[in-house]
This record gives C-alpha cells, sequence and structure tokens, in this order.
C-alpha cells in the first residue's frame, strides 16, 4: 500500500511503532516524533509533513469547522486528568474554585487548548466556573512566544481574550501576580523549581480526579489521530490498519504494566510502580486505556459539548462525524 509518514509523540503507547515491534501490513511506515507535540500539529496543519498523525482533540475540531480535509481515526494516545493543571498565585486569595470568578487567567498557546477545554468543562459541571466571567491572557508558559500559528485563534463571543504582554511569559506573570491563575497541560518550570509563590487550585487533585472517574467512567483523552479523508478513501483498508498499529501499539506497553507485576518493577525506575498499578486495577477496566469508538462514546461526548459549550465549535459535533467510516464500529 506504498509509503506512509506518521507523525506521533513517543509515548509508552507508540514505543512498539518506534522499535519495529508492531508494522502495518503492507505499508513501508516511517514514524517521526518531533520535539515537542506543537511541532507534529504543525507539521501536520499548516506544512503537511505527515501523511497520518497524532493531533489535539481542538485543533481537530477547528479544523473541521474551516473545511480542513482530515478525518479521524480512533486512537487516543495521550490521556491526562485535568484537576492538576490548573495553577494559582499563592497570593491572589483563590482558595477554591469558586473564587476564580472573575480573575484574570492564563492559558498555553491558545484559548481552550485540549487541557484547558477539559479543565473548564470540568469546573463548569462540578462548580458553577463560567469562562465568560473571566479575562484571559494566551501566551507561552516558560518563555515568551505569540500564540500558536498552525490553527485560528478563536476569541468566543463576549469573552476577554489577549495576548501576553511582549516579552513575559505566563510564568513570569503568575509567579509574580500579573495573573491570578494559570490552565496549562505542563507544569511551568517555575513549579518544578520550587516557586512559593505559585500552588496548585486541588492541591488534592489526585484524590479529586480519582472521585471524578469512579462518578462519571471519563478518563479525559487529550489528542487523536487524523489522516487526509482523501488518503483513508483511496486506499480501503488503510484507515484500519493504522489503527490496528496504534491498537498493538498500546496494548504492548499494557501488557508491559501487567507484566511488571510478575516480575517485580523490573523495568522502572521508579519505588511502588507496581503499587500504583494495583491500585488503579482496582478502579479502572481491565483495559484502562481504550481505542476504539465504543469504549469512549462518554468521553468523546462530553467532550464535543464542552467544546461547543465553550463557544469554540458553532455546533455541537457529533461522535460518529469525527472518526472514518472503516471504524466506527470500533
Amino acid at each position: 500500500m506504498g509509503e506512509l509518514r506518521i507523525g506521533v509523540y513517543r509515548y509508552d503507547t507508540t514505543r512498539a511503532l518506534f522499535d519495529g515491534d508492531v508494522t502495518l501490513d503492507g505499508v513501508d511506515a516511517t514514524f517521526d516524533a518531533a520535539g515537542t507535540l506543537p511541532e507534529i500539529f504543525k507539521g501536520l496543519a499548516r506544512e503537511r509533513r505527515y501523511d497520518v498523525a497524532e493531533f489535539g482533540l481542538t485543533f481537530y475540531l477547528r479544523s473541521l469547522e474551516e473545511g480542513a480535509p482530515f478525518v479521524a481515526i480512533p486512537a487516543f494516545p495521550n490521556r491526562v486528568f485535568r484537576h492538576s493543571c490548573v495553577f494559582v498565585n499563592r497570593d491572589s486569595g483563590i482558595t477554591g474554585p469558586r473564587d476564580l470568578a472573575g480573575r484574570t487567567i492564563g492559558e498555553f498557546g491558545v484559548y481552550g487548548q485540549d487541557s484547558g477545554v477539559w479543565a473548564k468543562g470540568i469546573l463548569m459541571d462540578e462548580y458553577g466556573f463560567r469562562p465568560e466571567a473571566n479575562r484571559w491572557v494566551i501566551g507561552g508558559l516558560d518563555e515568551p512566544s505569540e500564540p500558536f500559528d498552525f490553527v485560528s485563534q478563536l476569541r468566543p463571543a463576549g469573552v476577554d481574550i489577549r495576548d501576553a504582554p511582549a516579552g513575559r511569559s505566563l510564568g513570569e506573570l503568575l509567579r509574580t501576580g500579573v495573573i491570578d491563575a494559570l490552565f496549562t497541560a505542563n507544569v511551568p518550570q517555575a513549579v518544578l523549581d520550587g516557586a512559593p509563590e505559585i500552588v496548585r487550585l486541588f492541591p488534592d487533585y489526585e484524590r479529586r480526579e480519582r472521585d471524578y472517574h469512579r462518578r462519571t467512567g471519563i478518563f479525559p483523552m487529550m489528542h487523536t489521530v487524523v489522516a487526509p479523508r482523501e488518503l483513508l478513501d483511496a486506499r480501503p483498508g488503510l484507515a484500519t490498519r493504522v489503527y490496528e498499529a496504534f491498537l498493538r501499539s498500546k496494548d504492548i506497553a499494557a501488557d508491559r504494566y501487567r507484566q511488571g507485576r510478575r516480575l517485580y518493577e523490573v523495568h522502572s525506575m521508579v519505588p511502588w510502580t507496581n503499587a500504583l498499578v494495583e491500585e488503579n486495577r482496582a478502579q479502572f477496566p481491565e483495559d484502562w486505556f481504550a481505542y476504539g469508538v465504543s469504549a469512549n462514546r462518554a468521553d468523546l461526548d462530553a467532550y464535543l459539548r464542552y467544546h461547543h459549550e465553550q463557544g469554540l465549535s458553532a455546533r455541537r459535533w457529533t461522535v460518529e462525524e469525527l472518526f472514518h467510516p472503516e471504524l466506527l464500529d470500533t
């Protein structure tokens, strides 16, 4: 079926693809892991560097609204609970989610990145948070940078959104109290360096995330895998082969954790890894990092609702509209 260039970050879920333990039958596939995820996204959306690539869900939805030719494959290599991604200035007076009302909040790269959509949506559902009641500042996390240029910068009506001041990063703005809070996929370097001025909105985020999962069954996905619809339509069966390759790679990673219980952490230098695996086994299904449409319908539907409620899509998309027809029964 010819050559295929695939852009995806090197996670444990995709390691077997890079190592060659999983191949695509009849396809000469090359896997490219860029230095950062935005590089992969830009390589797909602006430069058309890849035939198939990992793509943030919000960027995919924006591309659909603008008529871009992509269609998704229901593999989700990046999933993260997001109570942990909201940081506040210690002196801001914010001690709980209801204190966010009327505050100035930073968001990395774009208003409505994947982690931000999830965090806002969860806060809206559980604590009555209203994004339009805040002022939003978009910029670089640890270094000053322009907002992402590979997608449109949406400015929903009625929401005060502006770019960070020239030469200032969001981490610095939060540390110095220029902004009160920050929604970010990555932990600010200042936090990693022990800056006392910055704390998490939810210091007990793991407890809250576990409770959220027990009540909703949702394990938030950040990204999916996409390709030009024309490419997949012209090569029947290719969408299925790509999906199955990502699925096998993820299953190999999951089996590594399962076997680690028997081999007692031979593959991990992190103490008590097995204790965490055992705790998660008690809470999650056997396939805790599920791919496919059916196992992820509730998660996807929640994200589509959040995206629409936050003014990032003109209408509420359906799950069936996102994925290639070959894979709707997965």
